[in-house]
């Protein structure tokens, strides 16, 4: 049975010939339409000079949902460490849980959100790649600072990302609660879950372990549909195992069209089945056994589909499959 919360992570993917706007414009309609359907919460991503995902700010985007919605929890997923000042990060999102009281997430994670170096080095002001000791000490400033702006009202909710065993010690060590990408690294979950129940510290954040894990997640009426809607995924993914940066999002029928070769498809083939993709029936008893392998308290779907109608039946379908009284998942 899938009977934990399910979230939504949106990554605001920018379709070919369209505008900024249009993308903003689809990221309001789904945060609405995902309250409306039972979603937990909805995460924002930060990503800065890409052809396929919008350079949007996840405060700015959680401001707007949290005004454009009544009940949903909204939030970073993550804002990245290094590219913020830790004061300015609490200050923002300590306001929005003022606004917005027992509604906001503060997700933090560490990559530069970007594959350009200039583009890297300009968010940092000129400055390499953040060290451990570096990302360390400003997610401990960030969480200080929270503490500091507890007189504005209700704090937001902190969180650590984390891809690798070093971030899961360092939410453990903290006490954070901890969102695990399963949908970029999931052959690393199993290393990343044992070090953070292993080490957890109790902490005003966080009395025990909890665990959201993220999840690629692709659901429609038939298999073959499924894989259409993905199709764009897999060229966009094809492309960094080639050390390519991020290209523009393709049309599904432009992915149709593109060839893979014999390694890529393995690789595809070997990620995807680590992830859920396919119709309800499928989908959802695959989700159910990842929560039953991780002990997960939270599944977060990633959705990265062309279509924004594609993507809301998606997360429709596997609403219904799960709440069937027939207990759609077992």
């Amino acid at each position: 049975m899938l009977d934990i919360p399910l979230s939504v992570l949106e990554v605001a993917m920018v379709q070919t010939d369209t505008r900024a706007a249009d993308t903003l414009r689809d990221t309001t309609a789904f945060a609405q339409e995902a309250e409306r359907l039972g979603y937990h919460r909805i995460w924002y991503a930060e990503h800065h000079h890409s052809p396929a995902i919008g350079a949007f700010p996840p405060v700015v985007l959680t401001a707007h949902a949290a005004a454009s919605t009544s009940s949903v929890r909204l939030g970073s997923g993550g804002v990245l460490a290094p590219n913020h000042a830790p004061l300015m990060l609490a200050e923002q999102f300590g306001t929005l849980a003022a606004l917005h009281p027992d509604r906001i997430d503060l997700g933090i994670g560490r990559g530069p959100g970007t594959f350009d170096e200039a583009t890297a080095r300009a968010l940092r002001r000129g400055a390499g790649p953040t060290t451990d000791a570096e990302y360390e000490a400003d997610v401990a400033a960030i969480l200080s600072f929270l503490v500091d702006e507890v007189a504005l009202g209700p704090l937001p909710e902190p969180w650590l990302l984390a891809s690798s065993p070093a971030g899961a010690g360092l939410a453990a060590a903290l006490g954070l609660p901890v969102a695990v990408a399963h949908h970029i690294r999931p052959d690393h979950t199993r290393a990343v879950l044992e070090r953070y129940r292993a080490d957890f510290t109790p902490s005003r954040w966080c009395e025990r372990p909890r665990v959201l894990l993220c999840v690629e997640t692709v659901c429609a009426e038939t298999a073959q549909e499924a894989a259409w809607r993905i199709g764009p995924m897999d060229v966009i993914k094809a492309g960094l195992l080639k050390g390519l940066s991020e290209a523009p999002f393709p049309t599904p029928a432009e992915a149709a069209a593109h060839v893979f070769t014999e390694d890529e498809r393995q690789a595809l083939d070997a990620f995807r089945a680590q992830q859920a993709v396919g119709t309800p029936e499928t989908v959802v008893p695959r989700l159910a056994q990842l929560v039953r392998e991780t002990g997960a308290d939270e599944l977060m779907l990633t959705t990265p589909v062309y279509d924004l109608g594609d993507r809301l039946r998606s997360h429709q379908l596997i609403k219904e499959y799960k709440e069937q009284p027939s207990g759609g998942g077992c």
